[in-house]
């Protein structure tokens, strides 16, 4: 696993295009991005635009068809594997919680961590008010699939368990089932503080997650359409100018 304060890493897409199979159309058609070191970075667009793709392409689940994607300047292909994934934390959407305590479920992908370590975690993922009113703290049982947490508290969970492993990028395909508003303000302020230390790339569903990004990629049709600030989209970007409006409500998946 990357060493403790492992630097945040630099992203960027270049020309990449993309299909999952010859016979299927383009999914990206010349996708050129660049995400610097820290910071978070929101992925926004319609249904099939191509989002989540981005993702897959990170973690080399599937090579570009044509350009290339490079993590600190090398090409993907010239990562080991193993190497790569242990430097990325992967949060999906609906995020499994196992049955077990929140102890276990934290120490999943990093059993060796220390206490102290684990209540940075649980500060930076808004858990720590969560821990002191169960039961048994971090020894308490959560329940086949966690159904004694919360729908905002499993993704809060997910993500305190994706930083415990120290990851140099973290990529969150955001939950879309409907938060209450105290989950969704723990979950927007948890990507804000995991994204002072590590780079953060949000597949985003919710305006209010949007709004923090320090940019914001566009994506239409498989092409990045603009990249800017939630002010500057707003002002000049039509497409994302009404996706805002309806609050991306349209624009899950």
């Amino acid at each position: 696993p990357p060493a403790p304060g492992a630097a945040p890493a630099e992203l960027r897409f270049r020309d990449v295009r993309f299909r999952y199979a010859p016979d299927l159309p383009p999914v990206h058609r010349g996708v050129t991005f660049t995400v610097p070191a820290r910071g978070m970075t929101a992925f926004v667009g319609p249904s099939g635009a191509g989002k989540t793709t981005i993702f897959s392409l990170i973690e080399r689940f599937y090579e570009p068809t044509a350009g290339s994607v490079l993590l600190d300047g090398r090409d993907l292909g010239a990562w080991d594997l193993p190497e790569l994934r242990s430097a990325i934390g992967y949060v999906e959407q609906d995020a499994p919680v196992l049955s077990g305590s929140l102890r276990d479920n934290l120490l999943l992908g990093a059993p060796d961590a220390t206490d102290r370590e684990v209540r940075r975690v649980l500060r930076t993922a808004r858990l720590d008010d969560l821990v002191a009113r169960l039961p048994k703290g971090l020894d308490t049982l959560v329940g086949h699939r966690g159904t004694k947490l919360s729908g905002g508290e499993r993704q809060r969970v997910a993500i305190a368990r994706a930083l415990l492993r120290r990851p140099r990028l973290l990529l969150l395909d955001e939950a879309t089932s409907q938060l209450d508003a105290v989950n969704e303000a723990a979950l927007r302020d948890t990507v804000a503080e995991a994204a002072r230390t590590t780079t953060v790339l949000v597949v985003a569903h919710r305006l209010s997650t949007v709004t923090l990004a320090d940019r914001i990629v566009v994506i239409d049709a498989g092409t990045v359409r603009a990249v800017g600030t939630h002010d500057e989209l707003v002002a000049a970007d039509p497409l994302y100018a009404e996706l805002a409006a309806t609050q991306f409500l349209t624009a899950t998946g």
